[in-house]
């Protein structure tokens, strides 16, 4: 746990009392604040006061003795309107922040120079954070992940001197922390995902850029430039003076890190300094992730990680649960389970990386359901559709793939197995990627996703990988395999990217769990 202690002797009222906001209940309160927290729901506010936290309405309290109300990520801030709670905070004339907030501040209290790394982007911010943890961990330094990626950020060990916070954010958490000053900010992409909470694409986009924005002077900010809304982001960021490190899939870059190949090329002022080959890598195929391993491999390189350890870290990586993770082998058919693709853009990603495919799809459809994904037909062998989409995406697909409605996974499953082993095919995979939601059939991804790798793993004949599992937080330094407090500040930089020209990206800010927040 992070106590926070900026707020000690306060009064302060906390709206959403589910994982991280019991977390966040119970850091204020052992930084000595006083807590009033309420949810909606009955079963939480009952949960809350087993736990020792003050439970009531906030529409009777006063609201004149309090100092923040901190609010869960999931509750609406803006849009589609204020949630009741902000409504009333704002009548008072109350701050709204976030447990990402609270942990900037404590940050810059007790160990203002402690490395932050802060990670966001619409598509690739879990893989990217459990990337970045990963070599890090390989390197030796003493790493504490959390955020958006599932572990609340006050559950964390606190900040320290030479104590790495790798962070996933969602613009949730990020409208909800107004002081987010990482050392090292990831903006990895912007496209279309969950405007209900924003309004508008332009009003997503600026929330992102806020991570940018706020990264320290000394520090490092990683964009990709693939899109335009995050290319202007790069642009304005290096107009402000930031140490700016632009990445591309699409393109060679003079200045950054970009793919050519199945290979990353690190460019400095038009020469090439460094060469990282990502063939043969499972978990890190395809164009997407060569953009997440671009961006680890800036955001290490900022902490004076050598380009060397991260080659070496990047092949050792186990890949993310659900994101594109290889679960099995049948002779040669191969079983991947990308339940995380969510949405068409990210099913776009795994569709890109096979062109031998039996594809499971479908669930609780998006807006513009899969007909973005008509250019990548010709990869897809047959299509399953389960779930309330599966009508919707069959009319999509017409004549153009051959497909057939099975309604639930585990016959998705049985009959994708069975075509693709029939067809005898050298590179036939058998892909669930819903670019759906789960919510119809299932409580979450990972759920879907777990009973995807049982399924397959029940198949006769099936030859089992090793399941993939994003790193834990870890609360003490290694014991072994470097140096555990690494070198916070950069370092020498013996091939491109390091860090700021006499800087050093010491840092602030981190995130909370929920997951599935864009």
């Amino acid at each position: 746990m992070i106590p926070v202690t900026v707020f000690k002797d306060a009064t302060v009222a906390l709206f959403g009392l589910g994982g991280s906001g019991l977390a966040t209940a119970e850091a204020l309160k052992a930084g000595g604040a006083t807590v009033v927290a309420y949810d909606d729901s009955e079963a939480s506010r009952r949960k809350a006061g087993e736990a020792g936290i003050l439970v009531q309405d906030l529409h009777d309290i006063d609201w004149t003795i309090v100092q923040a109300l901190i609010l869960a990520p999931g509750v609406p801030l803006t849009h589609p309107e204020p949630h009741w709670s902000v409504k009333l905070a704002q009548a008072a004339g109350v701050e709204v922040i976030g447990d990402i907030e609270l942990f900037c501040r404590e940050r810059q209290a007790i160990a203002r120079r402690s490395p932050f790394v802060a990670i966001t982007g619409t598509n690739g911010k879990s893989t990217t954070t459990a990337l970045i943890t990963h070599i890090l961990r390989v390197a030796g330094r003493d790493v504490q992940m959390g955020g958006n990626i599932g572990t609340a950020i006050l559950s964390l060990a606190p900040p320290k001197p030479g104590r790495v916070h790798v962070v996933e954010c969602s613009s949730y958490q990020i409208d909800l922390a107004p002081g987010l000053d990482p050392s090292v900010g990831v903006m990895l992409n912007i496209t279309p995902d969950h405007l209900d909470r924003h309004g508008t694409i332009e009003n997503y986009a600026a929330v992102k850029e806020r991570l940018v924005t706020g990264v320290e002077q000394t520090g490092t900010a990683v964009v990709g430039v693939d899109d335009d809304f995050s290319a202007a982001m790069a642009d304005r960021a290096e107009r402000a003076g930031k140490h700016v490190v632009r990445i591309s899939v699409r393109r060679p870059l003079p200045d950054g890190i970009w793919r050519e190949g199945e290979t990353l090329v690190v460019s400095e002022g038009g020469a090439e300094v460094f060469r990282l080959p990502l063939g043969g890598i499972g978990s890190l195929r395809g164009a997407h992730n060569a953009q997440n391993a671009a961006a680890a491999y800036a955001a290490c390189r900022a902490l004076g990680v050598a380009p060397e350890v991260i080659a070496v870290a990047m092949k050792r990586f186990p890949g993310l649960a659900h994101r594109m993770e290889e679960v099995g082998n049948k002779g040669k058919v191969l079983f991947v389970n990308d339940s995380k693709a969510t949405n068409a853009d990210a099913a776009e990603r795994a569709l890109t990386s096979f062109t031998d495919i039996f594809w499971i799809a479908g669930g609780k459809p998006k807006a513009g359901g899969i007909a973005p994904l008509a250019p990548f037909f010709d990869h897809i062998a047959k299509a399953y559709l389960i779930g309330e989409a599966a009508q919707e995406f069959a009319a999509t697909l017409a004549d153009k793939v051959p497909h057939e409605i099975v309604g639930t996974l585990d016959k998705a499953v049985e009959a994708a197995a069975r075509d693709a082993e029939a067809a005898g095919r050298p590179d036939a995979v058998v892909l669930l990627s819903p670019a759906c939601a789960s919510f119809d059939q299932y409580p979450n991804f990972e759920v879907r996703g777990d009973a995807f790798r049982t399924l397959v793993q029940a198949l006769p004949g099936i030859e089992a990988r090793t399941r993939s599992t994003t790193p834990v937080a870890q609360k003490e330094p290694p014991k072994s395999g470097g140096h555990p407090h690494g070198n916070p500040h950069g370092g020498g930089h013996p091939h491109g990217m390091g860090g700021h020209p006499g800087g050093h990206p010491g840092g602030h800010p981190g995130g909370h769990p929920g997951k599935g927040h864009p």
